[in-house]
């Protein structure tokens, strides 16, 4: 092969790589599941809308959507049927990294008859265990990437709660309330378990990074204080 032979393959292929970078769409895809907050069971037929792309789809019969082809950033979904509350979820951030996974609570409408039923509205931060009444507030997954430095990190993310500061910048240990990082209690499902994080100390209740995968996860009580008795002392 000639000299300019060589020179315009390489130039082919040069324009060749860079139609096909530039045609490439940074996209990920969004799913989940929609299910009654008070019976957890599934929602048949809700219209979850991607309002962004003004895509609009309906959940099957076991409660589950999909969006595809849905561009990196924040995004926002609307979600309704009939018989339950509108719901919206903002700040839904997006990356090439992996797909969204959601679950999303509806609550459903009351219809009294006959009679005038005033109800509360209910704390988006209620905590998920009702024997915790005051010092203790739920957070979703989707907090722990709100947070700045949060990093899917729930020990991290909850330094941005009133009483509650970081013992370094090394670790995830906090300080509670002036209360020494090892009184820690972790609490999965019911159960105590030993510090979930790597790169721990011995009877450590922190490390570099955390064990739980944020995608992983529901949402989670963290309680600083007049904890119930089942949590011990």
């Amino acid at each position: 092969m000639s000299g300019k032979n060589k020179i315009k393959s390489l130039g082919i292929i040069v324009l060749l790589i860079g139609c096909i970078q530039s045609s490439a769409q940074f996209t990920q895809r969004i799913r989940g599941v929609v299910v009654d907050q008070v019976l957890q069971k599934p929602v048949a037929g809700a219209t979850v809308s991607l309002l962004s792309l003004n895509k609009t789809v309906s959940t099957d019969s076991l409660g589950n959507f999909r969006f595809a082809d849905v561009p990196v950033g924040n995004q926002q979904i609307q979600i309704s049927h009939i018989g339950f509350k509108e719901a919206f979820l903002e700040n839904i951030i997006v990356n090439t990294g992996k797909e969204v996974v959601l679950t999303i609570n509806m609550e459903s409408l009351v219809r009294p008859e006959n009679e005038v039923v005033v109800k509360a509205n209910s704390k988006k931060n209620k905590p998920l265990n009702d024997l915790s009444t005051v010092s203790a507030r739920a957070f979703t997954v989707e907090e722990t990437q709100k947070y700045a430095a949060a990093v899917n990190d729930p020990l991290r993310m909850s330094t941005g709660f009133p009483g509650v500061l970081a013992a370094n910048d090394g670790n995830n240990d906090i300080i509670i309330r002036g209360n020494a990082p090892t009184g820690l209690l972790w609490r999965m499902e019911g159960v105590d378990i030993p510090n979930p994080n790597h790169f721990s100390i011995a009877a450590g209740t922190g490390g570099g990074i955390s064990i739980l995968s944020a995608q992983l996860l529901s949402n989670s009580d963290f309680i600083t204080g007049a904890f119930a008795s089942e949590y011990g002392n």
